[in-house]
């Protein structure tokens, strides 16, 4: 192999004589010289090649990308990665701990616990079964938040002839990304529930092509104007829900005027309380929605070496640290350990809040 595709180093003019005690060796001829470079290089071609992971090496790690793939694809938003991750630590005897009741006395070396907050920010902690006070924290972060387009707390919008959504940037996103992909619904729906109009939180997820940020045919723009792709986030980037003559037909007389309903897009409420099972759009008092790709997560390459998805910054890394503490209190190294080992999981890193 290495004689057909890689040129001879040119062999030096002159070698050094080799001295010995009694006599003295001729220089090695041309031929003897070229065979020890072919000798060199095919050495040097072995060692590489078994540098190189074999592909059965990339194969044994599918098993474990297929279930981030699963992870990802359970987790479009805040709410849901932290319902993902906390369903992930429940099955493997992590015990949840209630803020409205003290931690003393139920906290133990050998223990696995967590919580959560605002259902967006999580923090698990398993403790060493010889832990002492004062003795380490081994901590992984992340952040279950990523850029994203969230419905506006007035929703309604409407041009051209065309019902849509209002939306707002959310973090630093590569906006144009955005266009053209068919976009669901998911994020969190304060409900009204009972007779005495107690509210609760219930998490949603429309998993469907239910709007779309739509570009301009190429009739209709010029061709500097394609080069430059530029647009306005307030003006462009409201996706379409539907046409407007089907929001006619269906009327909107008798609409509640509370100071909220009448901003929300109707069409929007009415799929929210379907979705939901709810007996009327009335039953809902609040959301905070995003817009997300429903396009799957999927291994790449010839080797499926690659993971693509969507939302990788940061829920790659919420998957792997969750994953990572299951499987270290699993698997028999608590017992031993004498540190607390512990991932927090926070929300808003994308804007640089801390009311997380």
């Amino acid at each position: 192999f290495f004689c057909r595709s890689i040129p001879y180093p040119r062999p030096p003019s002159v070698f050094p004589p080799l001295r010995f005690p009694n006599r003295t060796m001729p220089p090695p001829s041309a031929t003897m010289r070229m065979r020890v470079a072919v000798l060199l290089l095919r050495a040097a071609g072995a060692a590489c090649l078994v540098a190189m992971p074999p592909i059965s090496d990339i194969r044994a790690h599918v098993p474990l990308a297929e279930e981030a793939i699963r992870f990802f694809d359970a987790s479009p938003d805040p709410f849901h990665v932290v319902r993902t991750s906390s369903r992930m630590l429940e099955a493997a005897g992590f015990e949840e701990l209630d803020d409205k009741e003290p931690y003393a006395g139920r906290i133990f070396p050998g223990g696995k616990y967590y919580f959560t907050r605002n259902r967006s920010t999580l923090v698990a902690f398993a403790v060493g079964s010889k832990y002492v006070p004062g003795n380490g924290f081994k901590v992984i972060g992340g952040h279950t938040d990523t850029p994203v387009l969230k419905v506006k707390a007035r929703s309604r919008r409407s041009s051209s002839g065309v019902t849509q959504l209002g939306v707002e940037c959310y973090g630093g996103g590569l906006w144009h990304t955005w266009f053209d992909r068919d976009l669901g619904i998911c994020g969190r729906v304060l409900v009204r529930s009972g007779e005495d109009g107690a509210i609760e939180q219930r998490l949603v997820r429309i998993d469907r092509a239910l709007v779309r940020v739509s570009t301009l045919a190429i009739h209709l723009t010029t061709a500097k104007e394609r080069e430059a792709f530029g647009f306005n986030n307030e003006d462009h980037l409201s996706p379409i829900l539907a046409m407007a003559a089907k929001k006619a037909l269906t009327g909107e007389k008798g609409r509640e005027k509370d100071g909220w309903t009448e901003h929300q897009e109707p069409l929007l409420l009415q799929v929210l309380a379907d979705e939901l099972g709810l007996a009327s759009v009335s039953e809902i008092a609040d959301f905070e929605l995003n817009l997300y790709d429903v396009q799957r997560a999927a291994l790449g390459g010839v080797n499926s070496e690659f993971v693509h998805s969507a939302r990788l910054d940061n829920h790659a890394t919420c998957f792997v640290a969750t994953k990572a503490i299951v499987t270290h209190a699993g698997s028999g190294l608590l017992e031993d350990d004498t540190d607390v080992s512990m991932i927090t999981l926070f929300d808003h890193e994308e804007i640089g809040s801390s009311s997380a």
